[in-house]
């Protein structure tokens, strides 16, 4: 039988034993006994989205919790790691804290910086020789951009390291420009019917709007996260309209359901 965390431990200490318990093959959790890094990935990366979440909503009763979400991703990941031999979370918690004294060496060294640009100048460099040290000889400005990040982030990240090398439009109407341009393809591929073609240019018209965002000092995620809030709140509002008239809202036609959009714009007042 797998044995109860015992209380009266640290916090931590006890997280890392009831994962443990959670994990033990004599009496755990049917569940996380069939667990694996595979399978536990989607909900690290739910869980850290879970927690941009509640800072944009600066609700910090919520980000206490969706912090803890998140840390159990990670004990989880370590426990895991654990049973095969590779690493604990000692050994996780230890590597970071060397990280972090390694790339700060104007706090833990004797390092002088001259403010923020400057530390994030001498971090990616510090990135580069650890790339380096362990054999790594991509010396591209787009070394390091990591191919598990959502797609939209990882643009982002690559125009950013880009356009250090000066590779970018030096404002934003050539970008407004190249936007036209990419709808208009776009809208050529439709009326060819070319599924292949229109997805490379709906690809290229994202890649530009991304681009657009940075020129406009806009971050292209938060940029979508208000997006997405504002056509939530329009759109459950357009069905407490249509409810409150006895109606459903797709039971009425698209022109109706346009105008329930305006209707909706208008009470929320962010047209």
């Amino acid at each position: 039988m797998a044995g109860l965390a015992v209380s009266g431990e640290k916090p931590i200490d006890e997280l890392l034993s009831i994962m443990a318990t959670l994990r033990n093959p004599d009496g755990g959790c049917p569940w996380d006994l069939q667990q694996d890094f595979s399978s536990i990935a989607p909900y690290t990366i739910e869980e850290a989205y879970e927690v941009a979440d509640a800072i944009a909503r600066n609700d910090l009763h919520d980000l206490k919790d969706e912090l803890g979400d998140l840390l159990l991703q990670v004990v989880f990941h370590a426990q895991m790691a654990s049973e095969q031999g590779a690493f604990g979370f000692e050994d996780v918690a230890r590597a970071i804290s060397d990280k972090m004294l390694r790339r700060h060496p104007h706090v833990f060294g004797e390092a002088q910086v001259d403010g923020a640009e400057n530390v994030v100048a001498n971090w990616n460099e510090i990135k580069k020789a650890e790339r380096a040290a362990k054999g790594d000889t991509d010396d591209s400005a787009l070394a390091g951009v990591s191919r598990g990040m959502p797609e939209w982030l990882r643009a982002q990240k690559l125009q950013s390291r880009a356009a250090k090398t000066g590779f970018d439009w030096t404002d934003p109407n050539p970008v407004l420009d190249k936007l036209h341009e990419e709808i208009e393809e776009v809208r050529a591929e439709f009326a060819a019917g070319d599924t292949a073609k229109l997805e490379d240019e709906i690809g290229d018209l994202l890649f530009v709007a991304i681009r657009l965002a940075h020129h406009a000092r806009v971050d292209a995620g938060a940029a979508l996260r208000h997006a997405n809030a504002k056509f939530e709140r329009r759109f459950r509002t357009m069905e407490a309209i249509a409810a409150e008239h006895g109606s459903r809202l797709q039971d009425k036609s698209l022109a109706e359901q346009e105008a329930l959009w305006v209707q909706a714009k208008r009470c929320l007042r962010d047209a």
